[in-house]
């Protein structure tokens, strides 16, 4: 069963989200409340260079605790929230879901993928190698990117430290998840 590992925000752009706490609120077409990353309008510095009116596709990010794994057992000393995410998930291949996949996690919150995230250099700056360790490639070369996924509030809702997380795959056909 899928299920809420550790949950994360911060108030303030960084890279990580250093404190975990017991619970967060999603907030419908926003993000997490009281996260940086909140809003109706892109948050990531990056992209508000870009077009600030553009909308937040990237409200909640979440994780794969084997990702954790893999890395801590490669050497890295990462973390819950170390990376930036939002949520970390266990017994969910987060990344083989298609776009637009439903994840209804607790009671009452759920989320649409929107997409993966791109890994940055604020991966090396947080620990060298780390962001070469968190891209692959297929047999047929394509790249395959480890960073977790993005998604936006669809309903509102606690979402606690253990709660379980119920997949709702879109109609087909399936659209492969695109960086976002």
């Amino acid at each position: 069963m899928a299920t809420v590992l550790s949950v994360s925000k911060d108030e303030n752009h960084k890279f990580s989200k250093n404190t975990t706490f017991d619970s967060i609120k999603l907030l419908e077409g926003l993000g997490v409340e009281g996260d940086a990353h909140s809003g109706k309008t892109v948050k990531h510095r990056s992209r508000v260079k870009v077009d600030p009116s553009q909308p937040n596709l990237r409200q909640v990010h979440l994780i794969h605790s084997e990702l954790i794994l893999e890395l801590r057992a490669s050497g890295f000393d990462v973390s819950s929230g170390s990376m930036g995410e939002n949520i970390l998930t266990a017994g969910i291949d987060l990344l083989s879901l298609p776009t637009g996949t439903i994840l209804k996690i607790g009671h009452a919150a759920s989320v649409k993928i929107t997409g993966l995230r791109n890994p940055c250099a604020q991966l090396d700056n947080y620990q060298k190698g780390l962001t070469k360790a968190v891209l692959g490639r297929t047999e047929d070369g394509e790249l395959i990117r480890k960073t977790g996924v993005m998604s936006i509030v669809l309903n509102t809702g606690v979402v606690k430290i253990g709660d379980p997380i119920v997949v709702e795959l879109p109609s087909a056909p399936h659209q492969k998840l695109q960086c976002v």
